[in-house]
């Protein structure tokens, strides 16, 4: 299991329909994939769960990925969140 933590960027500003793109990202690993902040945790690839967990400019999220390819799924979705 992989975690790391990040701010979130101007994901709206950033990304046409970020919600939907996010996890786009997220579904393309097959390692479980969960944001966690504050004491919320959703699977990433849910779009549902996405849009209850509104990830907005200045959150602190950790990422957290548990998976053959859990150290890839955490840099995709950090280049995601922080808009890099």
């Amino acid at each position: 299991m992989s975690r790391k933590e990040v701010t979130v960027s101007e994901v709206a500003n950033k990304h046409d329909n970020p919600i939907a793109e996010l996890v786009q990202v997220a579904c393309q690993f097959d390692s479980n994939i969960v944001l966690e902040s504050e004491n919320r945790k959703i699977n990433a690839k849910s779009i549902m769960g996405i849009m209850a967990f509104n990830p907005s400019k200045g959150m602190t999220v950790n990422i957290v990925a548990d998976g053959v390819d859990e150290e890839e799924a955490i840099l995709a979705m950090e280049k995601f969140l922080v808009c890099d």
